[in-house]
């Protein structure tokens, strides 16, 4: 395990690269000198730094919440809505909604989320949450809950999130009133989380659902991870895929989900999944630490996979 150990303390010292999210109140508070490192395979595990602290997963919901509304809704439905394709605008952007009377590009951005958020199943706000934290829920085999501290802070500085939701109701795109569509996005977002909880939601992707009794197609899962290849980690997704070659989703939180299909990294083979948290980001949104760690361990390990 020394490989490991040694590109986790080489990513720990990027920290100071990076700040907790300031925009949004309760994140700021985080301890950006933080990094845990979940890595999971179907018989080993790997723990770096505190895998047990919890922290809210932000924009790595987008990638459940897109998998709960397409299974339920069917693929041809949901991209009558929202789009696959990638987009270089940054991840609130309003400029592409307000041309054209276009649908949002891809479920990775906000616009897309919102979108998808009013598609879930369910006849009330209630619902529709808890469509997506059930399936979690299955995947990890035990309770998660909505950080309402979290929750209330983002509802209460969401005023361009509420923006884009408003075009997104005059184009025709939202299927749920705007308060709605923007409380359930953001109680989806505020769910709490740790580094070994996204490495097992990681490892379900990367097994395309082996034992777990979280159930959604594999065309879902797989059009999950290639939207997660192109979009996921927001203006530096294209740069990651180049360099990193991994199908992976942030959240301004700091937390990253990472799929590795077939590989072999210490006593870990097969595929693994990989989660890691360390709040201080970028100016893209991106942990700082998480990615120096995830671009040294494909080198290393010879991940890329493409």
């Amino acid at each position: 395990m020394k490989n490991i150990q040694k590109i986790y303390e080489h990513a720990q010292q990027m920290t100071h690269k990076g700040n907790a999210a300031s925009y949004i109140p309760a994140l700021a508070k985080e301890d950006p000198t933080m990094l845990a490192v979940s890595l999971m395979s179907m018989n080993e595990q790997i723990e770096l730094g505190d895998c047990k602290k919890t922290f809210t997963l932000q924009s790595v919901v987008k990638v459940l919440s897109f998998m709960v509304a397409a299974n339920h809704h069917g693929i041809e439905e949901i991209m009558r809505y929202v789009d696959v394709e990638p987009t270089g605008d940054s991840f609130n952007s309003i400029v592409r909604l307000e041309s054209n009377n276009n649908k949002p590009f891809n479920p990775m951005i906000n616009a897309g989320a919102i979108t998808i958020a009013s598609l879930l199943p369910g006849e009330s706000m209630f619902e529709r949450v808890k469509s997506v934290t059930a399936f979690i829920e299955k995947i990890l085999s035990k309770q998660v809950s909505v950080n309402n501290e979290v929750f209330m802070s983002e509802y209460h500085s969401a005023d361009y999130n509420r923006a884009i939701a408003y075009i997104l109701q005059a184009n025709g795109f939202l299927k749920s009133d705007v308060e709605e569509a923007l409380q359930v996005y953001l109680q989806l977002c505020s769910i709490s989380v740790n580094a070994s909880d996204l490495a097992k939601i990681a490892l379900y992707l990367a097994t395309n659902g082996q034992n777990s009794e979280a159930v959604c197609s594999k065309q879902v899962i797989n059009i999950a991870k290639a939207l997660m290849m192109t979009c996921g980690m927001y203006n530096f997704s294209g740069k990651f895929a180049a360099f990193v070659g991994l199908p992976a989703k942030s959240g301004v939180s700091g937390a990253i989900i990472a799929v590795v299909k077939e590989g072999e990294i210490e006593q870990l083979k097969g595929p693994i999944g990989i989660g890691l948290y360390g709040p201080a980001i970028d100016d893209v949104g991106n942990s700082v630490a998480g990615i120096d760690f995830l671009t040294e361990m494909s080198k290393q390990y010879e991940l890329f996979c493409l």
